[in-house]
């Protein structure tokens, strides 16, 4: 139904109060007498007074704090005539649909009537059960009654244009969303390809197809004919593309693969994206559990040591070290705290090509003082578009790799650790990049506005790139990719998440014109978690896309 979650207008309807205009003050006390009058004079407002007596401004509030949180009995209670009161504001909200409504008083917008009443506007958000909320603005009138305040009860109070000849009528239409398709024209369905249900329907809709729609119609009660359309939701069909399927990036056979993958994580939190080098096209994306939560491309994850890509290139690109240079792999080193290796391994006389294939983190971070405070995140920003606004068709999470707030958390961004958050999307594009030399926005659609602005790696720096990511799966940590056909380049990773949780696994990792990141929550390692996936995703699958 269709996205107006508004009136056509919304602007606050204001009247003339008899020359005099009373600004309410909460808190404001009033002398008041026995029979409900002012001491310094008599009605709603007294003489020399700026504000409307603090009672009656309770009971407006009480009523719309019950009326909103389904207490009918009460805010009806709380009127002139209960009974009818009760009635029609349960008519009213399950008639139209109407769940949690938000009543919010103007308290600084109260005005007096010449038979005593106060008028107390108040603004209406009426959530309209899978349609979106439907806002408009009315006024609750209160008189004195039996030496207290009452809510004057009638109808337009409800609505403005609530009455005895006219009432509201919800109307829902329903349409068959398009089809989605993958990059060959090859149907996508969630029954077939579970990780892209919760997807499918977002595809369809920004596609400008089907899905709920609807009206809040006011009604004449006698002939039920239309009188006009107060809100409507959902987007109409164009009916020049209404039977056109949407088209993505995606790949079915990849995505199947990817799927099946996902069953090595052994019923962890895990997920998968895959893309293309040359221009970013997503072929793969898949989550497990499949439902809800869409981790692989909306989730923020600490990339551990697969972030020691962007932290080689921020290194390499300055000369800061080249891979044949000696970088000592201790067990521990202290920076503020004390940092140790994976099973506290260590390589002593180790060459940086040596620490990259063992994922040494001491080392990376003994090399922290070659970098400045604020590098780190430039490199990212700069070169692989990290935290600069990704459009790919979806919602996404695009990271963020803050400047450190001391040596510390320096040491601990050196390793993917710390502040810098990233999920397998942004990881297989850091990847891509890496072997590419160039950034490509991914993307799951065709035609995305593309705000990114990146500068391309050098060569040189590319190569290094590359020889370090094809070491670590020959003689490195992601030896279990070593059998697979192809010249694979990887890089695993892991990332403590707390002391009372296993580390999260990861892994990168390229062959021909494919990236593919892998994180496997509470995996302990990378290649030991995220390496079978990796491993049956690359199995299934031909050595480069078409």
């Amino acid at each position: 139904m269709p996205d107006a979650p508004h009136l056509a207008s919304s602007s606050r309807r204001r009247r003339p109060r008899n020359g005099v205009r009373a600004v309410a003050a909460v808190g404001v006390v009033l002398a008041v007498a026995a029979g409900g009058s002012y001491a310094a004079g008599f009605g709603p407002f007294a003489r020399g007074d700026d504000g409307p007596d603090p009672a009656a401004m309770k009971q407006a509030r009480a009523f719309l704090a019950d009326w909103a949180a389904g207490r009918l009995p009460s805010a009806a209670g709380r009127t002139t005539e209960p009974g009818k009161a009760q009635e029609v504001l349960q008519s009213f909200t399950a008639g139209l649909d109407i769940e949690k409504p938000k009543l919010t008083a103007a308290d600084d917008d109260v005005k007096e009537g010449e038979d005593g009443t106060l008028g107390v506007p108040f603004t209406a958000r009426m959530p309209v059960t899978g349609l979106g909320t439907w806002t408009y603005e009315s006024e609750l009138p209160l008189r004195e009654q039996d030496g207290g305040w009452k809510v004057d009860w009638r109808l337009s109070l409800v609505h403005p244009r609530l009455s005895e000849t006219e009432k509201f009528r919800l109307e829902r239409e329903e349409s068959a969303p398009p089809k989605v398709t993958d990059r060959e024209g090859v149907s996508l369905v969630g029954a077939q390809y579970p990780s892209l249900s919760p997807l499918l329907g977002r595809l369809a809709g920004d596609a400008g197809g089907g899905g709920p729609r609807g009206a809040v119609e006011l009604v004449d009660r006698a002939s039920g004919e239309t009188v006009r359309t107060e809100a409507s939701f959902g987007k109409k069909p164009d009916p020049a593309t209404a039977d056109r399927p949407v088209r993505t990036t995606l790949d079915a056979g990849w995505q199947s693969a990817a799927e099946q993958a996902l069953g090595e994580a052994d019923g962890k939190n895990a997920s998968l994206v895959a893309l293309r080098v040359d221009n970013g096209e997503v072929l793969a994306l898949a989550n497990s559990p499949s439902s809800g939560f869409n981790r692989a491309a909306s989730g923020t994850y600490a990339p551990g040591s697969t972030w020691k890509i962007v932290t080689s290139s921020a290194l390499l690109l300055k000369d800061a070290v080249a891979p044949d240079d000696v970088v000592d792999c201790p067990k521990y080193l202290t920076v503020g705290k004390e940092f140790h290796n994976v099973e506290t391994s260590e390589h002593p006389g180790a060459t940086f090509r040596k620490d990259f294939t063992e994922s040494c983190n001491t080392a990376f971070i003994s090399l922290r003082g070659k970098l400045d405070d604020g590098e780190l995140g430039k490199v990212a920003r700069t070169y692989f578009g990290v935290g600069q606004e990704w459009h790919i068709g979806i919602p996404t999470y695009d990271g963020s790799v803050p400047v450190p707030k001391d040596e510390t958390e320096k040491a601990a961004s050196m390793i993917g650790q710390g502040r810098v958050q990233a999920n397998p999307l942004i990881m297989a594009s850091v990847t891509a990049t890496a072997v590419s030399g160039e950034f490509h926005q991914p993307s799951v659609t065709a035609g995305n506005e593309d705000e990114t602005r990146t500068e391309p790696l050098p060569d040189e720096v590319v190569s290094q790139l590359r020889g370090l990511m094809r070491a670590t799966v020959t003689d490195g940590t992601a030896r279990v990719l070593a059998d697979l056909p192809g010249e694979i380049g990887a890089k695993t990773g892991t990332a403590e998440v707390s002391d009372d949780q296993d580390n999260n696994g990861w892994l990168v990792a390229h062959r021909g014109n494919v990236a593919v990141a892998v994180v496997v929550e509470e995996g302990v390692t990378g290649g030991g978690s995220a390496g079978p996936i990796v491993h049956s995703l690359l199995s299934a699958v031909p050595e480069d896309p078409s």
